[in-house]
């Protein structure tokens, strides 16, 4: 819900050029793709690796979307964060299974 709330808060602020309200709400469309492709890398392809790599660049575009929208609305950026928090934890979690088997 939050990472909803962020992305309408940013798409709904007049203030600032078309352009990079546009390129922010584009880096937070590919950031939902790629958690979206998590779930059938790591589980459809049955390949911990291809979860793993997912995730990494899904780390990559979560802070490129929150630096983007740092630059739009403040408050929408930290509602990024605790989003931010959990894949880097699923990260890890993700690495270990990686790792063990």
């Amino acid at each position: 819900m939050l990472i909803g709330v962020a992305g309408w808060r940013v798409w709904r602020e007049p203030r600032f050029l078309i352009r990079r309200r546009a390129a922010a709400l584009s880096l937070w469309g590919w950031q939902l793709l790629c958690n979206a492709l998590w779930t059938p890398a790591f589980f459809g392809l049955q390949s911990p690796l291809a979860g793993l790599l997912v995730l990494v660049v899904l780390i990559v575009m979560i802070g490129a979307t929150m630096f983007a929208f740092s630059r739009i609305d403040r408050l929408a950026t930290w509602l990024m964060a605790p989003y931010a928090g959990w894949v880097f934890y699923a990260t890890y979690l993700n690495a270990g299974f990686w790792w063990l088997n």
